[in-house]
């Protein structure tokens, strides 16, 4: 087990993800048309970059990721209902979700709003499901705690307000940043940080993980920006150029595109560094880090 790929490993906990995801909201006892609405945008594909970086983490520590299932279904729950609302046409009015039609475009906005609503959550009831792992109960208080902190105003929300804010405005580098410290950050360093509460991570390892998390968040942002421009419509599941049309501040137009991809170097090496300084098997975690500099979705 720790000498397996990330393809290996990728393509085992999707596949366990995936079901969990499905299990759960089949099981619920609610609106059939809410759960399909729900299951639609869990079932649309995506990398599952959160939980994979959430049981990579665990990994890294010699300890079993499936104790990260439940926490790393929440968070893709979470992910998936901010993908439904930043779809909306009150947000970026978008048709194309990787490659098929958004949610509201399928089950009209009203019941687009309320899976996002109930994705949102019923990742919380989940977490609770922790107590089934024998998983001590201030340490599910301190990850439940700390996701939503990620997900809310303070983080996620916030973000995307900013970013809205922030549109048909000039924004200087750090005033990009901290929009996407929080928009797409915030929730990557929680998985992180999670998986490596679970794992028995230090109080100094979890500090240098979330550095880590820092500078993997501002490099996938800077790589999303870059695929807006130069990404392949029928690979990315959606049309490029969509910043532009919503006149938003990005990297490339920050720094050029010469430069927007220098940033990205600058970021994933110094990622890279935290790690390496960690002395973990971090073998899958700088995978990924390079899966995030090299995706073409």
């Amino acid at each position: 087990m720790n000498n397996i790929s990330l393809s290996a490993f990728t393509e085992m906990y999707k596949n366990l993800l995936e079901e969990e995801l499905k299990k759960n909201v089949e099981t619920l006892g609610a609106p059939t048309n809410l759960k399909d609405s729900m299951l639609y945008s869990l079932n649309a594909g995506g990398k599952r970059i959160r939980p994979l970086l959430l049981f990579a983490t665990i990994h890294a520590y010699g300890k079993d990721p499936l104790k990260g299932l439940l926490p790393a279904t929440a968070i893709e729950m979470i992910h998936t209902y901010s993908l439904i609302h930043d779809d909306l046409p009150s947000m970026d009015d978008d048709d194309l979700r990787r490659g098929l039609p958004t949610n509201h475009k399928v089950y009209g906005e009203a019941t687009a709003i309320l899976a996002g609503d109930a994705l949102l959550t019923y990742s919380f009831q989940l977490m609770t499901n922790m107590t089934e792992q024998n998983i001590p109960a201030e340490i599910i208080i301190t990850t439940i705690s700390l996701l939503a902190e990620a997900a809310g105003a303070e983080g996620m929300v916030g973000g995307q307000v900013a970013d809205i804010e922030g549109e048909n405005k000039v924004l200087n580098q750090r005033e990009l940043e901290q929009i996407h410290l929080h928009k797409t950050g915030k929730l990557l360093e929680v998985s992180i940080t999670i998986g490596a509460i679970l794992a028995g991570a230090t109080s100094t390892e979890i500090k240098t993980l979330k550095q880590f998390a820092y500078h993997l968040g501002l490099a996938f942002q800077i790589r999303d920006d870059i695929l807006d421009l130069e990404g392949d419509e029928a690979i990315i599941g959606k049309p490029v150029g969509s910043d532009m049309d919503n006149d938003k501040s990005t990297y490339p137009k920050i720094l050029t595109m010469d430069g927007a991809k220098r940033e990205l170097d600058v970021h994933i090496k110094q990622a890279k560094d935290h790690l390496a300084g960690l002395h973990l098997d971090s073998a899958l975690l700088e995978a990924i880090t390079d899966l995030i500099a090299d995706r073409n979705n």
